[in-house]
Order: structure tokens, then C-alpha cells, then sequence
């Protein structure tokens, strides 16, 4: 059985673990080393179990502890060669370091990895689509738009993290100053509530049968407002089967079931 599940989503920390019982691979890891140990533990897992760790991209919520379990447990770490010179990780074994390309998939252990680019203002960031047992599973978060071309890669997800950033009234007249509205709201920001429920329509049409909402902002959202926006959307689609769940900031969360 495969297991797909957010450690935590966030501004505060990003990290997400997929499964397979043979190969366990970490995706992202903004917290410290002894933060993630103890989380692991909560699901019977060491880091030392880890496979690999790989980057969407180099901003410090998403790469604060990679250097640090990088080094603790010598674990194999895989980016773009553009997050690779952004990162601010310390240094880490050349020989751990396994640079990837959007578009080009690549097999860690017994699951196989599709990277593919998504528009954030990042070096070269990506999102991620796993093949495990059959089945595709998808992590696509921090993205400033939904452009056809990025839908093709989250098409036919089973299960998908998928970010749903903030309320498009609650940013606008919140009290973020000018300049960081224009960059959430901008082509190469956050994805909104309502970008994300029409995504999730979308998907439903593709068999995408659960959904994790993710990167929830603290100010300009709520979990309650998120869900509400794409469970509504599924509704009045006729898929209101798809089971849907939001990621919490600090805490370990597992899709509907």
C-alpha cells in the first residue's frame, strides 16, 4: 500500500513523504533535522529509512533541514541544477547530489518520478508525479497560474497535494503591503481558491479521486474557506465522490479516506 501524506504545509515548513513500503522518498524538508525524526517516529519510520529527498525548489520553507539530514544520515538528494546553485544548504557530499530534469522521469528505488516545471519565482522550480504500485500520485504546489500546459502533468493523478494558497477578497483588502499582494496574486505566485477548485473539477474529469488541499496562507485563508470553495465546485460538477481533505500547518495529515 503506498502512502502519500503531508508532514507540513506551510510558510512555516514544507514536507511531504511517499511510500511504497520499499522505497520512501521525502519531498522537501523545511524543518529541522530532530523536528523530522520526531515525525517519522509518529509513523514508525526513521530517516535513515529515507530513499531520497527531493527539492520543488529552493526557498527556505522547503529546504531549511536538507542540508542537515543530508549530511546526518547520508541521504541521496535530487533537484534541478538551478535549485542545486540556489540552495542555501551547506555542503553536502557531491556524490549525494542527483540533479534532475523537468520532463526527463527517473526511477529512486522502486517508484518512478516524473519532474515537471511549474511558474513560481524560483530558479527552476518543479512539482513532482510519483508511479507506485500501478497508480500516479502528484505534488503540485507553490504555482502562480494553471496553465494547460502544467494540467497535462497533474492529468490522471489518483491522488494529488494540490495548493490552494489564499482567498482572492481576503489578500486584497488584508494587510499584506502592496508590493507582496501584486507577487501572491501575480503569474509566478500562489494559486487562489478558486483557481484551485476549477483544477479540481478538472481532475475529477481524469479520475483524480483524492485531493489534498495545501500551502494554506495563514492571513489571507482558512481551511474552512478552502475547502468549502472546491467542495462546492465538486458538487455542482457531480463529483461530489472525490474525497477531500486539507493539510494541516504543523501536523502530520493523511488524505480522506
Amino acid at each position: 500500500m503506498v502512502r502519500f501524506m503531508s508532514l507540513m504545509s506551510g510558510s512555516g515548513g514544507n514536507s511531504t513523504l511517499i511510500s511504497d513500503g520499499e522505497t520512501s522518498l521525502l519531498i522537501d524538508c523545511g524543518m529541522s533535522g530532530s523536528a523530522l525524526s520526531k515525525k517519522l517516529d509518529s509513523i514508525n519510520m526513521r530517516p535513515e529509512e529515507l530513499s531520497g529527498v527531493l527539492i520543488t525548489h529552493e526557498h527556505s520553507d522547503h529546504t531549511g533541514g536538507v542540508g542537515v539530514i543530508a549530511r546526518r544520515y547520508g541521504i541521496p538528494v535530487y533537484a534541478t541544477e538551478k535549485t542545486f546553485a540556489a540552495m542555501n544548504a551547506g555542503k553536502i557530499d557531491p556524490g549525494q547530489l542527483h540533479t534532475v530534469r523537468p520532463g526527463v522521469m527517473f526511477s529512486a528505488g522502486s517508484i518512478d518520478v516524473q519532474p515537471f516545471s511549474i511558474p513560481h519565482d524560483a530558479a527552476d522550480p518543479v512539482g513532482y508525479s510519483f508511479f507506485a504500485d500501478g497508480c500516479k500520485y502528484t505534488l503540485a504546489t507553490d504555482i502562480g497560474f494553471m496553465p494547460d500546459s502544467l494540467f497535462e502533468n497533474l492529468r490522471g493523478s489518483k491522488s494529488i497535494i494540490l495548493e490552494s494558497n489564499h482567498d482572492i477578497e481576503m489578500l486584497r483588502y488584508g494587510a499584506y503591503p502592496y508590493y507582496l499582494k501584486q507577487r501572491i496574486l501575480s503569474q509566478k505566485g500562489h494559486l487562489s481558491n478558486d483557481i484551485t477548485a476549477e483544477t479540481a473539477v478538472r481532475l475529477a474529469d481524469t479520475g483524480t479521486d483524492k485531493i489534498m488541499l495545501a500551502h494554506l496562507s495563514h492571513e489571507n485563508n482558512t481551511p474552512e474557506i478552502a475547502q468549502i470553495t472546491t467542495k462546492n465546485a465538486l458538487d455542482r460538477s457531480g463529483y461530489g465522490n472525490v474525497r477531500l481533505s486539507v493539510a494541516a500547518r504543523y501536523e502530520i495529515t493523511s488524505f480522506a479516506v
